[in-house]
């Protein structure tokens, strides 16, 4: 069962960084910093240092290469990671259903 509530914690700390994201792409640090900054912390604190920075002046987002190019690496880690753990959660669940049958 650890495998499943890591990659849930992954899931939904990878989700929370992308909202953070998305509230700095309306801000003067962008949607890449956002994101980023909210990775390599927590999302708590991408938030806040988020909501501390000025709004933008226009209604236009500021994306930035750098949120597409953070984005792309995440989405490849994810996908490692889910790949490397894959085995290990089919064992996993084959014996919690056994167990549940039982």
């Amino acid at each position: 069962m650890p495998i499943l509530v890591f990659l849930f914690g992954l899931l939904a700390g990878c989700l929370l960084a992308v909202i953070v994201g998305l509230i700095g792409s309306h801000r003067r640090i962008g949607f890449g910093w956002a994101f980023l900054l909210s990775v390599v912390t927590t999302p708590l604190i991408g938030l806040i240092v988020t909501l501390c920075t000025p709004k933008l002046e226009t209604k236009d987002r500021k994306w930035g290469c750098l949120g597409t190019l953070i984005g792309i690496v995440m989405l490849v880690l994810l996908v490692v990671v889910v790949l490397m753990l894959l085995p290990d959660l089919y064992e996993q669940l084959q014996s919690w259903f056994q167990s549940l049958r039982s």
